[in-house]
């Protein structure tokens, strides 16, 4: 009998063999790898690609690069006062570890004193006193040697609270000298924590201008241009009102003169602020003159001089030339002396700037003040109204 014929279809077959059969020219197949293509290009795009930042404008990065400034400046005076709080500390336990030494000395006297006594007990403890009668070369010689023992023993008595009281300081002092090495150590993180403050903020500005084309450093420079010069108008303002009331109080002067003629009066007001303001005036001249002679000389953060200042350094040092000293930082000089108003400024005030009280400059008069700007720039003069003043002070 014949085999009967398959009605099944054979599989096709798909593997490797099967796909050669296809044309590699195939319609579909070039549809397919093109499609396929698109797809992975657009997925790499896509997980490659992210939103880029949009470049700063040169207000933004002039603004951003002045509050960074004014946060270094915020920074300096935080160094300075932990500077300030070091070296105070090191002389503190400097002292105390020179008086522990000392103390020391007292006690090694006391204890090879208590030592000398103790030898003696020693070699004379096994003589009775019935013994030492009978070798005693005479009564009175005994009672003469009786005597000076009671007085050996308060001696000893005394030399022992001697010993007791110097050890008991020098144990005292050595603690002291513990907790103030303890408190040295943390000024001297606190130092180099502000320090690096200062360095960061200063590094980040630096960054932020080495980015500008020429072109935008052009436009930069015309806007701190603009700035100085709103600043500029603004003292010249203020010049013209501090003119006039000179020349109102100079009227007034010679008013008075002129209605009590021959009275001796002068040029004294009668409530005495003529001579306090006299007196001002001097040391202010010391002040002023001091500050001129440092003009040009760089800024540099914590400097105090002679060769390069911070603002509060040259405040301090300016001061100084007078004979009053300040403080080392502008939160401590602020509060020296009296407050004034603006309007009320006389030439050797101190100006302070910002919310934060970071900078300070020396008021010259006009509108204007001497002052140790930011890091890159020198000792100039300057309008008062450059920056937001927070306060003014008469230090002396």
């Amino acid at each position: 009998m014949p085999a009967l014929a398959s009605h099944r279809k054979p599989r096709a077959r798909t593997g490797i063999a099967g796909m050669a059969g296809l044309r590699a020219n195939s319609p579909a197949v070039g549809f397919t790898t093109a499609a396929l293509a698109s797809v992975t290009l657009l997925s790499t795009q896509s997980a490659n690609a992210a939103p880029a930042e949009p470049k700063p404008s040169v207000e933004e990065v002039q603004k951003k690069v002045d509050d960074l400034y004014r946060q270094a400046g915020t920074a300096t005076e935080k160094y300075n006062k932990a500077k300030e709080s070091t070296d105070e500390k090191r002389r503190e336990v400097d002292q105390l570890l020179d008086d522990a030494a000392k103390r020391t000395d007292k006690l090694n006297e006391s204890r090879r004193t208590l030592g000398n006594y103790a030898a003696a007990q020693y070699r004379t403890g096994a003589v009775t006193p019935t013994a030492a009668l009978l070798l005693a070369d005479s009564p009175q010689a005994y009672f003469d040697q009786t005597q000076l023992m009671d007085r050996m023993t308060d001696r000893q008595r005394t030399v022992i609270d001697d010993y007791e009281t110097q050890r008991a300081a020098a144990a005292k002092q050595r603690a002291e000298a513990t907790k103030s090495l303890e408190s040295l150590t943390d000024s001297q993180q606190a130092l180099r924590t502000s320090k690096r403050e200062v360095q960061a903020k200063l590094s980040e500005a630096r960054s932020l201008l080495s980015k500008l084309t020429a072109e935008e450093k052009a436009r930069l420079a015309a806007i701190e241009r603009e700035k100085e010069e709103a600043a500029r108008r603004k003292a010249e303002a203020k010049a013209k009102e501090e003119a006039q009331a000179r020349a109102d109080a100079e009227a007034e002067r010679k008013r008075q003169e002129q209605e009590q003629p021959g009275t001796g009066t002068g040029a004294g007001t009668g409530t005495g602020s003529g001579t306090v303001d006299s007196r001002y005036a001097a040391k202010a001249d010391k002040v002023l003159s001091f500050a001129r002679s440092q003009l040009g000389k760089p800024y540099v953060w914590g400097a105090t001089g002679p060769s390069s200042y911070d603002c509060s350094g040259l405040t301090q040092a300016a001061w100084k030339a007078a004979g009053v000293d300040l403080p080392r930082t502008t939160w401590d000089q602020v509060k020296v002396g009296t407050r004034v108003a603006t309007k009320d400024l006389l030439p050797g005030d101190l100006v302070f700037f910002y919310d934060d009280i970071s900078h300070v400059g020396i008021y010259i008069g006009d509108g204007k003040m001497i002052h140790a700007p930011k890091p890159g720039a020198n000792v100039r003069e300057e309008s008062i109204y450059y920056m937001p003043i927070y306060g003014s002070v008469r230090p002396a």
